[in-house]
């Protein structure tokens, strides 16, 4: 604290002022002598201090907006491959692009797919939940809530590219390279039972080229490699051309509009029973997964036990959208390590 002493000394003194009275004029009065009230006594009177105390002012602090858990990303992408474990592809020669990548940005590695076979961890990917379906059938429908009704209701648009799906909204099961198994999106009633919204909404995956060209790339975007580039019929090293032809393209696209997004490559399951995060303790097998985005870490690998409901949930949060399902269970943790 700090303390100004202001101290006032008493004046003694007579002042005598005399008026000249100007060049033809009258002399001016005296002016009035001011007078000093003398001291009530005889005592001499000691120069008195006054001080004044300075209160200090609280301390100001800044406040500052807390940084966000997962950044709010203007596009999410999800590309997903079929039935490989971490270990089949990481470090494989045959996926030179693949692994370049996985060096290049961020690594999951410990990321646990759900159970097997493909089309439940295909629906826990957008509904939070395997839904009771345990098997890859092609006509079992549900209600539930799924990612892209969360994303409608908050003013964003979404789109899933099948490739080789002979049509928008087709609803059969299989058509040369195409399985309606790998399109999770045809087994929630509120979307495909809405003929406009299913035929707007679920694509082949030449649509893609259309609504880049156009500019009307969608904020949520899922896409589905044909049954040879997914690596379900046909060997990785196929995936791995296609990823080299089909990821940089989107990525300069997503680069020149220079917004926030992420690019997430996955598999749907791998080949073993591996679990983690309160799920069975046989469950879908470990799973490369790697999160390209001008916002991610690179050449960074996380560690963290994940699931697929994490990264649905990690989705949410970047969105402020409700955690669908599982993707709400505490075990399930948020994907944050990996953020810039």
């Amino acid at each position: 604290m700090r303390l100004i002493t202001i101290a006032f000394f008493p004046v003694c003194c007579g002042l005598i002022l005399s008026g000249c009275a100007p060049v033809g004029g009258s002399p001016l009065p005296p002016a009035p002598v001011p007078s000093l009230a003398p001291p009530t006594t005889n005592a001499a009177v000691a120069p008195q201090n006054l001080l004044v105390t300075l209160v200090p002012l609280p301390d100001v602090t800044a406040t500052t907006t807390p940084r966000p858990l997962v950044p709010e990303f203007a596009h999410i992408v999800t590309i997903v491959f079929e039935n490989k474990e971490f270990g089949t592809v990481i470090g494989s020669p045959k996926m030179p692009y693949f692994n370049e990548l996985a060096r290049s940005y961020t690594l999951l590695t410990q990321f646990y797919a759900i159970t097997h076979p493909s089309l439940p961890n295909y629906l826990a990917m957008i509904g939070g939940d395997t839904f009771g379906i345990t098997f890859d059938c092609y006509s079992c429908l549900t209600d539930g809530t799924t990612f892209p009704d969360l994303v409608e209701a908050s003013g964003r648009t979404w789109k899933t590219y099948q490739e080789d799906m002979p049509s928008p909204c087709f609803n059969g099961g299989e058509s040369g390279n195409y399985a309606i198994k790998h399109n999770p999106f045809m087994y929630f009633k509120p979307i495909r039972l809405d003929a406009a919204r299913c035929a707007r909404s679920v694509v082949p995956y030449t649509d893609l080229a259309v609504d880049i060209a156009t500019g009307n790339l969608p904020n949520y975007i899922f896409i589905t490699p044909n049954l040879c580039n997914d690596a379900h019929d046909c060997e990785i090293d196929v995936s791995d051309n296609w990823l080299k032809v089909n990821v940089p393209a989107l990525q300069a696209v997503l680069d020149l509009q220079g917004q926030p997004y992420l690019i997430i490559l996955t598999w749907d399951e791998g080949q073993g029973d591996h679990s983690c995060c309160g799920l069975p303790q046989q469950a879908g097998g470990r799973i490369a997964t790697i999160l390209i985005s001008p916002q991610a870490k690179n050449g960074f690998e996380d560690d963290t036990p994940y699931t697929i409901y994490s990264m649905l949930k990690t989705m949410a949060e970047s969105w402020h959208l409700q955690y669908l399902g599982h993707a709400a269970d505490q075990e399930n943790v948020l994907i944050t390590a990996p953020w810039k």
